[in-house]
């Protein structure tokens, strides 16, 4: 246990963190988070579902059949900060002075592929026009123009993109103007999450950025709205102060500010997991706010959606009737064995190597507890070779078994056989789930049940010139899931559009 000063109480007080979970989290640091161990790489045939055309049409019609009694919800994760995207451009705008040296020797001098490609490529983006509009007949040069446009779009006293929510950048041009992830996602739930003609949604923003996505929606959803005959319902939340991780120094003690407070971090997407908590519908898509693509990918997209609903409603559909027959105590050792092949044909359940020396009754409580668990579908991509996790089997400390999405950093690549069931992976998770949160009475299932703590990160950071160790949560549809029944399926490739930097915008996938 750690000593701790009324002034430290009184912080964590504030925060609505408890003594119990900083001593936990303190707990963490000194045993450290050991890796995953893969079993093996989930592979279309082990783990991963591939449906035939046909295959597919049925689940998307099985899905519409089903979805006008259906209470449906968009979750898009949109806190992420644009200043990552722009991390080169910064760069640029503090070391290249135009006075001093051409733009091609001081990516000559540099090796700044990034600067080179965005500065050769100025036209395609999408907020080109907006900049050129305020910079026109102001420099002497083209290397001069092209800093004054970076200088335009990133700082205060131009655009200050450096500043916004990547939700609400432009990020793709068409003929009636430019449109941002926030107005692409609402052109998507009009296809696949509207029901009687109404779209839920719910952004968990920055607080910063609150008023920010009240105004988009106040400026877009009217138009969205017309266009695509849908009443939307936009709702918002923060990630909560209470979900923020201590940070330690070297000695696994309390990191503390310059004026004595502990440093507190934010704990990574893994803390949304409140905020889905918080949301309630039958059918919850999740998709991240920088993964949209233009409009005539729209229709593909929407149908990969409502294909991977279908697979969760139909297998729903079974896990509440076979819920039902156990809440009634009717169920006979024939039954009990029918039960255990679906869940581990139709949601991927392994069970323990003794199942079959437990008495009837043991086992019929073992498959009730599998039965009534939130259930997710994800969509995987084939790998092309994109940061991201990854579809796994891992085997956990009792020996267990389970379908997982897994980061590469939870994964121990000095390990020869572990780096070689990585390398054997075909397929990562672009961020496109489908989730079963009710159980059969439609009653919801509390979600922090099925954290698994164990599967969260430590990673390295400096403040004010000092080390210290700082702890991710769980991340949401890792560890945060770990515990839920799993469906992996094949989607397409242009399903997966993110942009983790602004060159991203250049690819084909953006270019309307």
């Amino acid at each position: 246990m750690i000593e701790l000063s009324s002034k430290d109480l009184e912080q964590l007080d504030s925060k609505g963190i408890s003594k119990e979970k900083v001593n936990t989290q303190i707990q963490t640091f000194k045993e450290g988070i050991p890796f995953v161990q893969l079993f093996q790489a989930a592979v279309v045939g082990n783990g991963i579902l591939r449906f035939s055309k046909k295959e597919q049409l049925e689940l998307i019609q099985y899905f519409e059949n089903n979805r006008g009694s259906l209470e449906l919800l968009k979750f898009v994760p949109a806190s992420g900060a644009a200043s990552r995207m722009f991390k080169a451009m910064f760069n640029f705008l503090d070391s290249y002075n135009s006075s001093k040296e051409k733009l091609s020797e001081y990516i000559e001098r540099t090796g700044d592929k990034d600067v080179q490609e965005f500065t050769e490529n100025l036209v395609k983006f999408p907020f080109y026009e907006l900049i050129m509009e305020k910079i026109r007949g102001k420099t002497a040069s083209k290397d001069e123009e092209a800093y004054l446009f970076v200088k335009e779009m990133l700082t205060e006293n131009g655009l200050n993109y450096g500043f916004f929510p990547k939700g609400l950048l432009p990020f793709h041009t068409y003929e009636t103007g430019t449109a941002t992830p926030f107005e692409e996602h609402l052109k998507e739930a009009a296809l696949y999450a509207k029901t009687k003609g109404r779209a839920n949604l719910h952004f968990t923003v920055s607080e910063q950025h609150d008023q920010m996505f009240i105004n988009e929606e106040l400026s877009v959803g009217p138009k969205i709205s017309n266009q695509t005959e849908t009443e939307f319902n936009i709702t918002y939340s923060n990630q909560k102060p209470s979900t923020d991780t201590i940070a330690v120094d070297m000695q696994n003690q309390p990191f503390r500010n310059s004026d004595g407070s502990i440093l507190f971090r934010p704990g990574g997407h893994g803390a949304l997991i409140e905020n889905l908590n918080d949301q309630d519908a039958d059918i919850i898509f999740i998709k991240n706010i920088d993964n949209v693509v233009i409009n005539k990918n729209l229709e593909t997209v929407s149908n990969s959606k409502k294909l991977l609903a279908g697979v969760l409603k139909k297998v729903q559909t079974k896990v509440f009737s076979y819920a039902d027959l156990m809440d009634k105590g009717n169920v006979s050792v024939e039954k009990a064995d029918e039960i255990k092949l679906f869940l581990e044909k139709d949601l991927n359940v392994r069970f323990p190597s003794n199942y079959d020396d437990l008495s009837v009754s043991e086992q019929i409580m073992v498959l009730n507890d599998r039965l009534n668990r939130p259930i997710r579908v994800c969509g995987m991509v084939k790998n092309e070779g994109e940061p991201g996790g990854g579809p796994f089997w891992i085997k956990d400390t009792e020996g267990k078994i389970s379908l997982q999405i897994i980061e590469s950093a939870q994964i121990d690549m000095d390990n020869e056989q572990q780096a070689s069931i990585l390398q054997n992976s075909t397929h990562f998770n672009p961020v496109d789930l489908v989730c079963g949160v009710r159980n059969h009475k439609g009653e919801k299932y509390n979600l922090l049940d099925y954290i698994d703590s164990k599967q969260g990160f430590i990673t390295g950071k400096t403040k004010e010139g000092k080390e210290l160790k700082a702890l991710e949560l769980p991340g949401l549809w890792n560890g945060a899931m770990a515990f839920w029944n799993t469906i992996f399926v094949e989607v397409p490739l242009v399903t997966f559009n993110p942009v983790k930097t602004v060159n991203n915008l250049l690819k084909s996938s953006h270019q309307a």
